[in-house]
């Protein structure tokens, strides 16, 4: 086969199957019984103590809830083997879930403003020592469920919502304590909304960070802490390479960087490096420096990215 059409994997042209999120099913799992457990622990509570904040977090540990069965369902499918069809297989359900806990997420966080603006129209009797035993068991749950996520948030933007979402809802439940105890310490009601539209708001920041993560994903943008540029010039100065062209790098789902490119090589020098040899170089050179392990390159001839656009006219 000529240089012309000669392609590298790394993976032996087999696509990885595994996700970031795999390893740590688990943990997901404990912290999706955690969750369920003191969602309804504070919706009881928010209903005895008439509190709204306590309500608030306990919608957005719902919202959790359902996020964690999302995120543990996508990762059933996306560890599913590829396909003759889905050559990824499922991966990308990942990022579709982590999608779908973001628009929980900016729900939630309208909703619970929506109400908060509400009861300062109508304000409530709320009983500040029901709401903060109440909210001292959700802050509990949720710091467990923190310690279970930590890891995992750091490599699966799947995992990433879930420990978000619970983070928030961790930074509720001492909003709550702290508006429960100053209704009970000075009879001032109105602490209860203020609380609600201090949950709400912590959720929608978070939440839009994480929308435009995923939508880089969806939207194939280069990997979080590639530089195109310097992907460029390290293809470049490797001995025999005369000029890189059609260089792709995307992200499948979180863990799985892939980077395609068609490399100009110079024909004579190729025959005394060897085509083996200057695919080791490439490979090596992207995933050391970048991290970037699945590559696909088409060593070719100068001259022959013009034969290609005729190809595709």
């Amino acid at each position: 086969m000529g240089a012309g059409h000669d392609h590298g994997h790394s993976h032996g042209g087999t696509p990885p199957t595994g996700t970031a999120g795999a390893a740590h099913r688990t943990r997901l799992r404990i912290a999706l019984g955690i969750t369920l457990s003191v969602m309804v622990i504070e919706i009881v509570g928010g209903l005895v103590a008439d509190s709204l904040a306590l309500i608030a977090d306990a919608a957005h540990m719902a919202t959790d809830a359902i996020g964690l069965a999302m995120a543990l369902l996508a990762i059933h499918f996306a560890n599913r083997p590829p396909s003759g069809n889905r050559t990824f297989g499922f991966a990308r359900a990942e990022i579709l879930a982590a999608l779908a806990n973001c628009l929980l997420l900016l729900g939630v966080g309208g909703y619970v403003l929506y109400e908060a603006v509400q009861r300062f129209m109508e304000p409530a009797e709320t009983k500040g020592g029901l709401a903060i035993a109440f909210a001292v068991v959700g802050l509990v749950a949720n710091v467990i469920s923190l310690s279970l996520l930590m890891r995992g948030q750091k490599e699966s933007l799947n995992v990433r919502g879930a420990y978000l979402e619970v983070l928030a809802d961790a930074l509720g439940s001492v909003t709550v304590i702290v508006a429960a105890a100053i209704i009970l310490l000075t009879g001032w009601q109105y602490a209860d909304p203020i609380a609600s539209l201090v949950i709400g708001l912590m959720i929608v920041p978070r939440t839009v960070k994480l929308l435009r993560e995923t939508l880089d994903v969806l939207l194939e943008a280069a990997p979080k802490g590639v530089d195109m540029a310097e992907v460029r010039a390290h293809i470049l100065a490797l001995p025999s390479v005369e000029d890189v062209h059609d260089l792709h790098a995307w992200t499948i789902t979180s863990g799985m960087p892939v980077l395609s490119a068609h490399v100009v090589v110079d024909a004579a020098a190729l025959d005394s490096v060897g085509h083996e040899k200057l695919l080791h170089e490439l490979q090596g050179c992207l995933g050391d420096h970048f991290d970037v392990e699945h590559c696909t390159f088409q060593l070719e001839p100068a001259g022959h990215a013009a034969h290609e656009a005729k190809l595709c006219l």
